[in-house]
């Protein structure tokens, strides 16, 4: 099997997630929060998210080296439910604001898990 899709995927995943951790601050303080509570669950909520994203480019860097396997595979189809579901809460909520950052998402959460199943058909 060639893993380049796997390690396409998890660059990608990478990247964004730590965008996001790098941006948490600007993007908090970009929604004009009034309370200290809401700027904290902004906050714990956007490094939430990407700390999930770098932990699944993570996992799926893991699987590519160690070797496919029974349980690697199950794990990269987890990790495709898994940015899949991100996708479509991506589409619910941050794809209808109006910052392309966050319609660039589901984009990026589907792209991936579309590459990690491309990888597994193979």
């Amino acid at each position: 099997m060639n893993d380049i899709l796997l390690f396409g995927a998890a660059a990608f995943l990478a990247v964004w997630g730590v965008a996001h951790l790098v941006k948490t601050r600007d993007v908090v303080s970009g929604f004009g929060l009034t309370t200290v509570d809401d700027r904290r669950v902004v906050t714990m909520e956007w490094i939430g998210e990407g700390l999930t994203v770098v932990f699944l480019a993570g996992l799926i860097t893991t699987v590519a080296l160690a070797g496919l396997g029974t349980t690697g595979r199950a794990v990269l189809w987890l990790s495709v439910v898994m940015l899949n579901v991100m996708s479509a809460v991506s589409l619910a909520t941050g794809f209808r604001v109006d910052v392309i950052a966050y319609r660039l998402c589901p984009v990026i959460f589907t792209g991936t898990s579309l590459l990690v199943v491309a990888e597994l058909l193979l």
